[in-house]
């Protein structure tokens, strides 16, 4: 007997042309009923809008972000560009200022000292610059930065700003020391302008201190002075030429002995700030103390 063979069964098969026919016309099913059914078409259009919407939103959102992104870097780095160029601005400008300002300060300095020029115009000059200094707050006594090879020699009268500093003590080749009117040791024949009464003016720091120095032996018999009286350097000092502003009374007192005055007066230099000083090329020429019996006690 014979075994039985079954015969496998035939899968059902469509033709791939028939699927593309009923597929077309699918399509254009779907078509017509879009166009002429419209209410048809709404509830795939309802599933869309919950499916399909949100996910396109999502990627706007996220293009969006990414090219906020990409504008956000490239303004920091157009900022931080820009903030470069500023700050090298900036320190230019810095640097302008500084020098605009020390030529302007410089330019008030040669101003002043071409007025003191003229107003001493008889006598010849050299500018110096001040180049050290004695302790303390204030030029009593200093190095400038012009010496013998310009000219310069012991006893010559330093002036600046508006009247006399001092006077020239010891030179070397390139430098000079000078002490001024407000040092401690230092005196001065003096006179009043408007009187022409004679008086010695007296250095002192600590008097300095309140912008102010002594004066005694003021001869005013006739009660002339008065408060803010310039006083000037006098004809009979030893060391000082004639003539020279000092400075202001700005007080007067009268002696024990009812015969003199003495008192503070306001100096015409501001020696707290003192840079640059005109050095008179001119010394005071003096008789020897063999003859005369009197001089002055100028030091």
């Amino acid at each position: 007997m014979s075994p039985v063979i079954k015969k496998p069964k035939e899968k059902f098969h469509i033709p791939s042309k028939y699927v593309l026919m009923i597929v077309s016309a699918l399509c254009v099913l779907l078509l017509v009923l879009t166009y002429s059914f419209p209410f048809a078409t709404s509830p795939f259009k309802n599933v869309s809008s919950y499916l399909i919407v949100p996910f396109q939103n999502g990627i706007s959102a996220i293009g969006d972000w990414m090219i906020d992104k990409r504008d956000y870097i490239a303004r920091i780095k157009d900022l931080q560009a820009e903030n470069e160029e500023l700050k090298t601005e900036l320190s230019d400008l810095k640097s302008e200022n500084t020098e605009l300002q020390q030529n302007k300060y410089e330019l008030s300095k040669l101003r002043k000292l071409y007025t003191l020029d003229a107003q001493y115009q008889d006598y010849d000059k050299t500018g110096a610059r001040i180049i050290a200094k004695d302790s303390g707050n204030w030029y009593h006594s200093f190095l400038i930065n012009k010496g013998e090879t310009d000219g310069l020699a012991v006893d010559m009268n330093v002036i600046a700003d508006d009247g006399l500093v001092g006077r020239v003590t010891s030179v070397g080749p390139h430098w000079a020391r000078v002490i001024s009117i407000i040092n401690d040791d230092s005196n001065v024949s003096a006179q009043v302008l408007s009187t022409s009464d004679n008086m010695i003016v007296s250095g002192s720091l600590s008097d300095y201190a309140n912008g102010v120095i002594d004066y005694s032996k003021l001869t005013d018999n006739a009660d002339q002075v008065t408060v803010g009286d310039k006083v000037v350097t006098s004809n009979i000092s030893d060391k000082y030429l004639p003539g020279i502003l000092i400075g202001y009374i700005s007080s007067i007192n009268k002696d024990a002995n009812n015969l003199t005055k003495s008192g503070q007066l306001t100096p015409a230099v501001d020696f707290e700030h003192l840079d640059t000083v005109l050095v008179i090329l001119e010394v005071k020429e003096t008789i020897s103390d063999e003859d005369t019996s009197s001089g002055s006690s100028d030091k």
